[in-house]
């Protein structure tokens, strides 16, 4: 696979390495000295050291339940012909009996594929170790959400009113699972080291986990999802990867539901009004901007202009939080052109003979089928922030 890199302005990374190592301290040793003493510290429990859940592993326990409960998952247009429910696939009809099976047809063929040696050897053909770190480097920020998505989408299930909202996250329960463990068999696929969470997700993912009540929505589904659907509908069209565009095709649905959730219980005035809420949703926000900053280089390293991804998700976060309730028109649009102007003031100052430009038109998803999935959230124009969705 050949790549055009992009130049990056070397002093400007190292800064950024440095305040995120020393953040990174400070965060975590502030929320250690917390628990000591009684109070909150990080809510998560789980070792983003090792990727892994406080614990460990413990596949024997997924391979007896949670492989065993998708194996014999039942379908109810099958069990009850006469209710409303149309849940079995065309394939599921003509093959009658998939009662033990947990997957697609081509999320078997793709996890089968990552297990073998000629998986490998394809990643070995195509990617230098370089590009394979960046690859890594990138998934791996979106494999450490994928674990708190899954924290965040359990605890929702307490938040939500009605049985179609709560049938809706529980299924995002059982998709969060599935994402973790198969994008981490992915990712370790690549041999190389995974990294931890930076200090910006960990703000940026402890943040959700920590929201009071349906700013969870807003923090996982709106935030760290649309950061999800982004990266994998940027990184589907590369060798090797094209399991993500299942993954891609349940984020669409995850970034959906705080729309169509709002639309049948819209959030109260005040919620909307709330300086406090705003200002919440704000610092959950914040994050995002140096983690961006600190994934320039790995995004260099495939050819991908960060500043154009980072207008690419922020656009669609803004939008997606315009149509939940989160924002009025009119701050959407403000808030459109203050990140516009803090990319391009960053870009003036890293880079070599800047010009303007507009970011947040930018579109970085690649590839016919999830430009489609995309049109179906943010209408038919992705850089038309007032676009209506299908």
């Amino acid at each position: 696979m050949h790549f055009e890199k992009r130049p990056i302005n070397q002093r400007a990374d190292l800064i950024n390495h440095r305040v995120e190592a020393l953040a990174n301290r400070v965060i975590r040793a502030a929320d250690r000295a917390k628990a000591r003493i009684g109070l909150r510290g990080r809510a998560a429990s789980y070792d983003d050291e090792h990727y892994e859940f406080a614990g460990g592993a413990k596949d024997e326990l997924r391979r007896k339940h949670y492989d065993k409960s998708l194996r014999l998952l039942w379908k109810a247009e099958a069990a009850m012909p006469w209710s409303s429910f149309r849940d079995m696939s065309e394939a599921e009809h003509a093959i009658g009996d998939l009662a033990d099976k947990s997957m697609t047809g081509a999320e078997r063929a793709a996890r089968k594929h990552i297990n073998s040696d000629a998986f490998r050897a394809l990643l070995d053909r195509e990617y230098t170790l370089e590009e394979k770190q960046a690859i890594v480097a990138i998934l791996a920020a979106i494999g450490h959400g994928e674990a708190y998505a899954w924290m965040v989408s359990a605890s929702l299930l307490t938040e939500v009113q009605s049985t179609g909202a709560r049938a809706a996250l529980t299924m995002q329960v059982v998709e969060e699972a599935k994402h973790f463990v198969v994008l981490r068999e992915l990712v370790q696929a690549f041999a190389v080291p995974v990294p931890r969470q930076t200090a910006w997700e960990y703000l940026l993912l402890e943040g959700s986990l920590k929201a009071h009540g349906l700013n969870k929505l807003f923090g996982m589904n709106i935030l760290v999802e649309t950061i999800a659907l982004s990266i994998f509908g940027l990184l589907v069209s590369l060798p090797g990867l094209e399991v993500l565009q299942l993954f891609h095709l349940d984020e669409s649905r995850h970034t959906a539901l705080p729309m169509n959730y709002f639309k049948e219980f819209p959030l109260a005035g005040r919620d909307r009004r709330s300086v406090s809420g705003r200002m919440a949703r704000v610092a959950l926000t914040l994050p995002t901007l140096p983690l961006i900053m600190y994934l320039e280089p790995a995004l260099s390293q495939l050819g991908i202009d960060a500043f154009d991804f980072a207008g690419s998700v922020m656009r669609k976060i803004s939008v997606l939080s315009e149509r939940s309730g989160f924002l009025d028109t009119e701050t959407m649009g403000k808030q459109i052109r203050l990140f516009n102007s803090i990319f391009n003031a960053y870009c003036k100052a890293t880079r070599t003979s800047h010009h303007w430009k507009d970011f947040m038109s930018a579109d970085t998803t690649r590839g016919v089928a999830v430009e489609a999935v995309e049109r179906e959230i943010f209408g038919a124009t992705p850089s038309n922030p007032k676009a209506s969705p299908n």
